[in-house]
């Protein structure tokens, strides 16, 4: 992902092999209270390979990453991304694994939070709207930079 486009609204990418994961996971995002998590549009993978097509189509501001998928860890692909120029999704890990070193590794992989599974939707709702927000106000500031 290069640049930056303007558009209208949130896009969300949630990569979990479970397809029940997946729907409790738009289940929640669209009864959130917050509007733009309630409106963004949401896409979905089962895989890693899915999540890299969809990435390298359309720019995705949040990513739900789920960190062990059948063709690989999710950790693999928040490193990836971190390396990449440019704007980057804000990377949210989810995982079953609640030990501290597995959230270090999280966070040191280029994650920007980390959920254990299971997640209260509250929990979920709030990391999605504190990084929705911002990574608008990191936008807004670099968009209003003298060029």
């Amino acid at each position: 992902m290069t640049g930056t486009t303007e558009r209208a609204g949130l896009t969300i990418l949630a990569v979990d092999d479970d397809p029940v994961i997946r729907t409790l996971i738009r289940a929640i995002l669209t009864q959130a209270d917050d509007p733009a998590i309630r409106g963004a549009l949401l896409r979905e993978a089962g895989t890693l390979g899915e999540a890299r097509r969809i990435l390298e189509g359309e720019p995705i501001d949040l990513l739900l990453l789920d960190v062990h998928l059948p063709d690989g860890l999710g950790l693999d692909l928040a490193a990836e991304l971190q390396r990449l120029p440019g704007d980057r999704p804000a990377i949210v890990a989810l995982t079953a694994s609640v030990l501290p070193a597995d959230q270090q590794a999280a966070l040191n992989a280029g994650c920007d939070a980390f959920l254990a599974k299971p997640y209260p939707a509250t929990a979920l709702i709030s990391v999605c709207s504190e990084l929705a927000n911002q990574r608008a106000r990191a936008l807004a500031a670099r968009s209003s930079e003298p060029r």
